[in-house]
């Protein structure tokens, strides 16, 4: 998630967007001449622009945005074979990594949410500030915002926005949304906001009425824990001996995905009570923050959006990727095939 314009110029040109927890970011990845290392969300660029600034080394941009892609194009010339941008989904950046000639890296980041460019930008219909498409995808393909909000059942849309969103006017929002839909489809981001700000009242200064039911649709329809899980086992996989992970997060299901992971593989894995000693797994990483960073004054001052920021970092250290994640990680909740289909 990217903070407001400004910055210095890096790898040949001015910095867009700063990373929240940007400079902490690049410190924990120990960037070094000769290194690899993958941006798994790319987006504006942030954090590749200062880990190529950093030393002489290279990195992997990824992002499953098509826009942040091409609007990457003039960084990867400045980089001057550097940088390699890669359109796909950050789950995947261990086969990412190797198909772009890398078997090992030295450090992966990844900035989770949306970035600011994509709330920024109407026809992308993740803001409920700004009229647009009921949309929220973070790519081109899938089913759009719309498309739940239009098919599935009341009670599949209150688990969703009670589970990712934490709204606990979860019922009374599905229940207005089924209601409204009778009448017409729901196809922009200002009519969903209304029928939410009808239903769910906070006292003046509070967050906007529609904050959480967007969050939790935003996170459903692009499946942004699921990926998160399979991401961080895909860096378990591609880090080198001494490899960092850092991770930034801004919303405390994330957090926690993040945190139980790096607590699973931190510690020795014990087999199961009829396996022998040596079946047990030897821990994978070594955590670096016991606590996770958060924004100072200054940065939550400068983007409001730092506020709820935390960063967990791990070092990898030799044994084999242990196979499988940890179970419990992710919430319980219908599959979109289903709730399409209004089961």
């Amino acid at each position: 998630m990217m903070a407001g314009s400004g910055g210095s110029a890096v790898a040949g040109g001015p910095a867009l967007h700063i990373p929240v927890l940007g400079n902490p970011a690049v410190d924990f990845l120990k960037v070094r001449d000769g290194g690899a290392y993958v941006d798994g969300t790319f987006g504006a660029g942030g954090h590749t622009r200062a880990i190529l600034a950093a030393a002489d080394c290279k990195v992997i941009g990824i992002d499953r945005d098509q826009r942040a892609i091409a609007l990457g194009a003039d960084l990867v010339e400045e980089a001057k074979g550097r940088l390699t941008l890669i359109e796909e989904r950050f789950s995947n950046l261990d086969a990412v990594a190797r198909d772009a000639g890398f078997d090992a890296v030295d450090g992966i980041v990844l900035d989770l949410g949306v970035s600011s460019v994509q709330l920024d930008t109407a026809g992308r219909g993740f803001s409920f500030r700004l009229e647009g498409p009921l949309d929220m995808r973070m790519s081109a393909d899938g089913a759009s915002a719309a498309d739940v909000v239009n098919a599935a059942s009341e009670r599949d849309l209150s688990d969703i926005i009670f589970t990712l969103g934490e709204e606990r006017h979860s019922r009374a929002v599905a229940r207005a949304i089924v209601k409204a839909r009778a009448s017409a489809r729901i196809d922009t981001t200002r009519a969903l906001a209304n029928i939410v700000a009808s239903v769910v009242a906070l006292p003046p200064g509070d967050i906007h009425p529609a904050t959480r039911t967007f969050q939790a649709l935003r996170i459903f329809v692009n499946d942004e824990l699921g990926e998160l899980v399979r991401a961080l086992a895909a860096a378990e996989r591609i880090l080198k001996p001494g490899g960092r992970l850092v991770v930034v997060s801004f919303h405390s299901l994330e957090d926690r995905i993040v945190k139980a992971f790096l607590a699973d593989r931190g510690k020795p894995r014990s087999g199961s009570r009829h396996a022998p000693e040596p079946a047990r797994s030897a821990s994978t990483f070594r955590i670096l923050t016991k606590r996770p960073l958060t924004a100072a004054a200054d940065e939550i001052g400068r983007n409001p959006r730092a506020r709820s920021a935390k960063l967990r970092a791990a070092e990898r250290n030799e044994s084999s990727p242990q196979a499988g994640v940890p179970s419990g990680l992710l919430p319980r909740l219908p599959r979109l095939t289903d709730v399409l289909k209004g089961r």
